[in-house]
């Protein structure tokens, strides 16, 4: 634990000019007399440690000292590529291995580069969640984390749906973990005669726990991760849109399609369609979730759309317009 400790206080102060006893003390969460004491044992042990005296005072290391322990571990290495995702190193239990990652990248890093990190850190930021939404981390997640970064089979019991109450058990090999819009997803390897990839909705797991072998799978070199996942990612949005609606589309209602309805349904009715009339109006055909769902989202385009067909759908239309015209009247 001390020797860490001691590892550590030389990486600061090779990324540092000079850091006082009360800094290091706060980045290493011990009092400022630990500070002292382990500054004199690396005196001893040959680090050129200095402590300048006085209130501008502080420890620092003398002669262009740079001690070679810089070496990543593995987890520390792999949590690096994620650091642009600070919610989502902390939400797998990663924050600790990438804080130590990239104060070793600092350490190796020469002079006249020690502030990347801080000016990356101020330029670029991903924050995943969508707007509006309250989004909770799932308990089990580090569990699923860990075993992806190991290559460990976990046996897992999950609802299919939420609220369901009947649990299903399945042996799985996780392959990797996706944050899409706040929630978290596992993509695993089904094993049996005929092995299948899945998709599950980490909060749905009630219990996570090392197969019963405990061995580690053989992954699969060839999986892509992130061409699997936009793969089912459109796999699932065309099994979800299974009713049809006929729209007409001002020039305006066409480039804001895409962002009222399903994408992929946008990009498949714009493809679709036929030549625009004098208006420059179109008339497509769009998959939709439901009729319900349709309501809601073509209300978006306002009078840059008009619903066709279904009938019932195009009443339901002019009812609204119908009361809004007397609300503005």
């Amino acid at each position: 634990m001390r020797a860490a400790r001691l590892i550590k206080m030389v990486l600061l102060l090779q990324s540092r000019s000079s850091m006082t006893a009360g800094e290091l003390a706060r980045e290493l969460e011990v009092s400022e007399r630990t500070i002292t004491r382990d500054a004199q044992a690396l005196s001893e042990a040959g680090v050129p440690v200095y402590a300048d005296r006085g209130r501008a005072g502080g420890y620092r290391l003398i002669g262009g000292y740079r001690t070679r322990l810089t070496g990543l571990a593995r987890g520390e290495a792999e949590a690096l590529f994620l650091s642009g995702v600070p919610g989502a190193l902390r939400e797998m239990g990663l924050e600790d291995a990438a804080s130590a990652a990239r104060l070793k990248v600092s350490a190796a890093l020469l002079p006249s580069m020690g502030d990347a990190s801080r000016t990356a850190a101020q330029r670029f930021h991903l924050d995943a969640p969508a707007w509006f939404r309250e989004t909770g981390t799932p308990a089990l997640l580090p569990a699923v984390a860990e075993a992806v970064w190991d290559d460990r089979r976990i046996t897992a019991r999950y609802r299919r749906v939420k609220g369901e109450e009947a649990d299903v058990q399945r042996d799985l090999e996780p392959y990797g973990l996706v944050l899409k819009a706040g929630v978290w997803y596992v993509c695993a390897r089904v094993p049996g005669p005929a092995p299948s990839f899945r998709v599950y909705r980490v909060d749905r797991f009630t219990a996570v726990e090392p197969a019963a072998s405990g061995e580690r799978f053989s992954r699969d070199e060839g999986f892509d991760l992130p061409g699997f996942w936009e793969e089912r990612a459109e796999e699932f949005a065309r099994s979800i849109l299974r009713a049809e609606v006929v729209v007409r589309l001002s020039p305006e209602g066409v480039r804001r399609l895409a962002y009222a309805v399903d994408a992929v349904a946008a990009r498949e009715a714009l493809a679709g369609c036929g030549s625009p009339d004098a208006g420059g109006w179109v008339t497509v055909t769009l998959r939709v979730e439901s009729q319900e769902v349709a309501h809601t989202q073509l209300t978006g385009l306002g009078a840059e759309a008009e619903v066709m067909s279904p009938g019932a759908l195009r009443d339901r239309f002019a009812g609204d317009a119908g009361r809004l015209a007397a609300l503005y009247r």
